[in-house]
């Protein structure tokens, strides 16, 4: 137990399995071909699917109100609209609605609403009847309510509401089982490369759905939004089950290198332990508070924008549905890029520099949080001029996926036997700005000023500030006393 940093200890370069000697070194399995790196690129294509279902209304929205003209072009942006080709007649056939600002605000924040409740019940049954079928089942119920969206649109408001919150809970398993299934499959030096790759899938949901689902609404209309990226839904469930294995162990096609060197490298950090889980522990760790400052701050910016990015663009820049999606989806082809490449410089600097792993979280953490800060607050100075509008809110999401590698995956060096728990706890808090986030947004720009966009803008950068201050002050980097099986425990 003195090996392991204590909540008041401070963090030194602890030495991975890798790194204990000559005679123990393990030697690293391929990871070309390799059944750990699959795992990451198949979950990358789920997490696509997860983000793809959960972004697309955020443009359809733009397209199921009453407030467009023939052409398609916007007919009350605070700047002049941008020329845009005439749409074609067919697609006037799908169902327009008359919802105020709050019906929106409400409509989009819904999905978080149930959301919130399967995150601490994710990461729990995870780890105790397995993540593969917990995340794969979640995922298809989110399917399957996205395909009924259409009809709950056109009963009513409130019972597109309900669909969302159904289609939540469906997704709101995903982080935390796929957290606890990483716990099983990523060897501690290659954590952050695995995990922004299985993570980017958001950025890339997000990337290609927002402009995807403005074509579609252009072209066709917009409830075949959610019949195609329900479509690709399916698809991926099937995969899924037909080629993923919980563990490195009940895995049927990995090669015997890569299981001995995925749980060697393991063994000193995974807890036998199924049935005990240590909550007072857990509930008092200021580590863990610190992820959960953090998450909570991130994500007050970042679901700020997912949601109603598409509506900033439309209300104020003028931009049409075509030009719309593709434009919103800017912001988020920097931050997947950045993130896979800041997962790779994280692990250098951990494996090849040996810098201390809380070093090199909160590092990351700041830049990725800061960063954002300051562009958000100076997108909203830059009136209509929309090229630099874009160019700063691009920026600004662009250095938010540094954080993968910050606070984002630091559930696995504090505890990693207890990562799917962990990660339902702090994303229960962080899901609460998708809920009340879009409501006060709208509620905020009611007229639909650039003054109220300013004031939108500066809440989230002050959250941003105050999260990375408080996790560069509490957070740590080694796994915690609690979260270690005890050698004298039966």
């Amino acid at each position: 137990m003195d090996d392991y940093a204590t909540d008041n200890e401070t963090d030194e370069p602890e030495q991975p399995l890798l790194h204990h000697g000559r005679k123990d070194k393990l030697e690293r399995a391929p990871a070309c071909g390799s059944a750990r790196y699959s795992l990451a690129f198949l979950s990358c294509y789920g997490f696509f699917v997860a983000y793809a279902l959960r972004v697309n209304l955020s443009v359809a929205m733009v397209d199921m109100l009453n407030n467009t003209d023939a052409s398609g072009n916007h007919t009350s942006s605070v700047c002049p609209a941008h020329s845009n080709p005439t749409r074609p007649r067919h697609n006037h056939t799908a169902s327009v609605y008359d919802w105020d600002s709050e019906t929106q605000g409400w409509i989009l924040g819904s999905f978080f609403y149930g959301y919130i409740l399967t995150q601490v019940p994710g990461g729990y049954l995870a780890r105790r009847y397995g993540a593969k079928w917990l995340l794969g089942l979640g995922i298809l119920c989110t399917v399957f309510f996205t395909l009924l969206t259409p009809v709950a649109a056109d009963l009513g408001a409130g019972y597109l509401i309900a669909v969302r919150v159904l289609e939540g809970i469906g997704e709101g398993v995903t982080f935390p089982a796929m957290h606890a299934m990483w716990a099983s499959w990523a060897p501690p030096m290659e954590r952050s490369r695995l995990l922004t790759i299985c993570y980017t899938g958001a950025q890339l949901g997000t990337v290609i759905a927002l402009p995807l689902s403005g074509e579609i609404c252009f072209y066709l209309d917009w409830t075949y939004v959610f019949y195609v990226f329900g479509a690709v839904g399916l698809v991926w469930f099937v995969l899924w089950a037909c080629l993923v294995s919980n563990t490195p162990d009940t895995h049927p096609r990995i090669s015997e290198q890569e299981r001995h060197y995925i749980t060697s490298s393991l063994k000193n950090e995974a807890s036998p332990t199924v049935g005990h889980i240590p909550w007072g522990s857990i509930l008092t760790s200021m580590p863990l508070w610190a992820i959960v400052v953090a998450h909570f701050s991130y994500n007050w910016t970042f679901y700020t924008l997912l949601t109603l990015l598409p509506t900033y663009m439309s209300n104020i820049l003028g931009f049409s549905i075509q030009q719309n999606g593709a434009l919103s989806a800017l912001p988020y082809i920097g931050c997947a890029v950045l993130a896979v490449l800041g997962g790779q410089l994280a692990d250098y600097l951990r494996e090849s520099c040996l810098y201390p792993t809380v070093a090199v979280r909160k590092a990351f953490t700041i830049v990725g949080m800061l960063g954002p800060a300051v562009f958000l607050v100076a997108a909203g100075y830059t009136g209509c001029d929309y090229i630099l509008a874009i160019a700063f809110l691009s920026v600004s999401s662009s250095l938010g996926g540094l954080s993968a590698s910050g606070f984002n995956i630091n559930h696995l060096d504090i505890a990693p036997s207890y990562a799917g728990i962990l990660l339902g706890i702090t994303n229960s808090f962080a899901t609460i700005p998708g809920m009340v986030g879009p409501v006060i947004a709208r509620a905020l720009t009611k007229n639909n000023t650039i003054e109220e966009w300013q004031t939108v803008f500066y809440i989230s950068a002050g959250l941003n500030l105050f999260g990375a201050t408080f996790y560069t002050v509490f957070g740590r980097g080694t796994v915690q006393p609690w979260a270690v099986q005890k050698p004298d425990s039966p």
